[in-house]
């Protein structure tokens, strides 16, 4: 597969989830990625279930195709030797709290110093003005804060937050698209030394239509369980079995689905004429919907409505999709061996590039699995790294320590 963003090196001070999507997305187009934890632990992601073989699969999910770097970063010595990647390096990616980088010695001023050209990635929880800039910002919190739980419930007044870490992710995301449109911008003089996003930014950005009608219209909308905002039909609906999602999103697809599902009746009644009748006469259409699905199991009715031109789909639990042949065939799952023996089926980032896609070469670091090796790529010895690493300044991973006692031994 074809590596766009080969040759650039990024410095990844990130850690839980927004971040190390970020540098995710970076490594599967061929940046080299070091991540470099703190001494306690590493990254906190380390910690948080589920576990596998003692791994943190919240770890593994975001952190593909990276090496694992283990300083202390509060020593004088561990700060140096961070300074030294960073000045070598092209990009560098931090989620902390905001003045965290400068507690550790690296403010704006110092950073310039280092390494005039690097771009500096970050993500906060709430921007870098304001009154709530120097607040930590956590997924549910900023889910609530932007309006997404409003929107998100079985009705009104039962408000929930998204299943997965949605503002995390697509943060990370937004802040990987900036790191990139400013690499770029060095073609036409426009290199930014500094990108930034956060939480409440992204969260914002994806309230979409509903966002511009609560700006132009003064209205806030409210949940709609499974049904879409101002579309009918087009949501949830039981069958004889499990319910299905279906999506009639025109009148050519609307006068298709009457005549396929056998409710021809339909196209001449006044309540559904137009696409805003039915929408505001949606509990009765769904009734009459469901009347006729309750005749066929979903099964059945998926492959007729979809071939039928109409989007339509099961509703899968994460097992039943991960399982599905469409998954096989875009090979979206690849397993890895780590250093230390155990397998691991990982998902592969989302693009593909003339038809090839992306792939995992490297499963998720243990903690520290490469200082020892980036550290002499930096011209250090092996005497110097075990010191550091008698000290408590590194933390490196076993295969150093079996090759350093070996050379004891001899």
């Amino acid at each position: 597969m074809l590596k766009p963003l080969r040759g650039i090196t990024v410095i990844d001070l990130s850690r839980a989830l927004a971040g190390p999507y970020c540098t995710a997305l970076l490594a599967d187009m061929g940046a080299r990625i070091i991540k470099v934890e703190s001494v306690n632990g590493g990254d906190t992601a380390r910690q948080w279930p589920p576990f596998q073989d003692g791994h943190s699969l919240y770890f593994d999910s975001v952190n593909r195709n990276k090496a694992s770097v283990c300083l202390d970063f509060y020593s004088a010595e561990g700060r140096e030797i961070l300074a030294g990647l960073i000045a070598d390096a092209d990009v560098l990616v931090e989620n902390f709290k905001p003045g965290t980088l400068d507690k550790m010695g690296f403010t704006a001023a110092r950073l310039e110093e280092v390494n005039p050209d690097l771009v500096l990635g970050s993500v906060s929880g709430f921007g870098n003005t304001g009154p709530l800039k120097d607040d930590a910002g956590l997924d549910q919190v900023i889910q609530g804060m932007s309006g997404l739980m409003s929107v998100t419930g079985p009705g009104p007044g039962e408000t929930y937050r998204v299943g997965l870490p949605i503002v995390d992710i697509t943060s990370g995301m937004v802040c990987a698209f900036g790191i990139v449109s400013a690499l770029l911008g060095a073609r036409n003089g426009e290199r930014p030394g500094r990108v930034s996003t956060s939480l409440l930014e992204t969260a914002l950005n994806l309230s979409a239509f509903q966002g511009q009608k609560a700006l132009s219209l003064g209205e806030a909308a409210t949940p709609q369980g499974n049904n879409h905002p101002v579309i009918a039909p087009y949501g949830t609906f039981a069958t004889s079995t499990e319910s299905i999602n279906i999506a009639v999103g025109s009148d050519k697809q609307w006068r298709a689905f009457c005549t396929l599902i056998g409710v021809p009746s339909a196209l001449e009644d006044p309540r559904f004429a137009t696409g805003a009748d039915r929408s505001a006469n949606r509990d009765q259409l769904t009734e009459l919907i469901e009347s006729s699905l309750a005749t066929r199991p979903a099964s059945e009715w998926v492959p007729l409505i979809s071939q039928a031109g109409i989007p339509c789909g099961p509703i899968f639990n994460y097992t039943q999709a991960l399982a599905t042949e469409q998954v096989a065939a875009l090979k979206l799952i690849q397993r890895r061996q780590r250093r230390d023996g155990s397998e691991l089926p990982l998902l592969r980032g989302p693009l593909s590039l003339d038809g090839e896609a992306s792939e995992i070469h490297t499963p998720p670091p243990l903690l520290g699995e490469h200082t020892a090796e980036v550290l002499l790529e930096r011209g250090m010895t092996h005497d110097d790294v075990s010191r550091l690493e008698r000290e408590g300044r590194v933390v490196c991973g076993p295969a150093f320590r079996t090759s350093a006692d070996a050379g004891a031994r001899s």
